[in-house]
This record gives structure tokens, sequence and C-alpha cells, in this order.
């Protein structure tokens, strides 16, 4: 089984957005026994908090739920846990090595790197479009799903 967790800041807009769709793509698919997906923050500020309703709504439509999910830290047992570990964006992955200390396995790297437009995720906690991240996660776990099967 292949185990892959999505990390943000605080794992309220990107990180949680990233895990549901991933879901959805790999149930669609029928491959729902053969991958384990999470999601965790680099940071403690939105531990414990729910799902950004920006997300919730971007979602909602599609059939995505996210009900259940509170924002969780990443831990150094991530690592040795997870097959990936994907970032939205490059400051997460300086925050994820400070958390593991190194990645001599090469599990750590961006969402989109694994695309044709390496890039990082904007944060809509930041920019308030919810639309533009759900784009560059639907492209990023579409290659992803590519990559794993």
């Amino acid at each position: 089984m292949k185990k892959i967790l999505f990390v943000c800041h605080g794992n309220i807009c990107r990180s949680p957005m990233a895990e549901f769709v991933f879901r959805d793509m790999v149930k669609k698919a029928g491959l729902s026994d053969k991958v384990h997906i999470a999601s965790a923050a680099t940071s403690r500020e939105e531990l414990g908090n729910p799902v950004h309703h920006g997300t919730v709504a971007k979602l909602s439509p599609l059939g995505i739920s996210t009900k259940g999910k509170y924002a969780v830290q990443m831990t150094k047992a991530d690592y040795d846990e997870y097959d990936l570990l994907l970032a939205m964006d490059q400051y997460n992955i300086r925050n994820m090595l400070r958390i593991v200390g190194s990645d001599p396995e090469h599990k750590i790297m961006r969402l989109l790197d694994i695309t044709e437009r390496p890039r990082d995720i904007a944060d809509p906690w930041y920019t308030g479009n919810f639309d533009e991240t759900y784009n560059d996660i639907f492209e990023g776990c579409t290659a992803l799903l590519k990559k794993l099967f």
C-alpha cells in the first residue's frame, strides 16, 4: 500500500484540499485499497481547527466532503510512515526538513514537481483564490495518480 502525506502551512486550506481531491480520484479509479492518504501542517497555528470554509465551499459542489478533518501537525515519525510527503510550496519543504532533519530517501517534494510545470501552489489563505488553488491541486493529483499507477 502506498502512503501519501500532503503538507502545507496550517493544514486547513491546501493540504486538506489535496487530501480529499486525491481520495476522490483514487476512489473513482477503484484504488482505495491501494493508497493511504492524509494531510498535515508544518505549523501549530491551526491545530484542531476544521478545514477552511473556502476549501469546503470549493469542494462541496463537486461532491467532495471534508467532514471530520481537523488540522494536525506533521511529525518526524511521518517520514518513516509515508512513501511520499508532498508539500504545497518551497516554504513548506524548508519547514518539513526542519521537522524531519533530512530527506535521505528523497520522499519530500512539492506536489507540482511531478507535473510538466513544476511550481508552488499559492496559499488561498492569502490570495482568496480557491479556484486557482483547486486547479493546481487537481493538476498535481492527476499527475500523482498517473505516477503511482
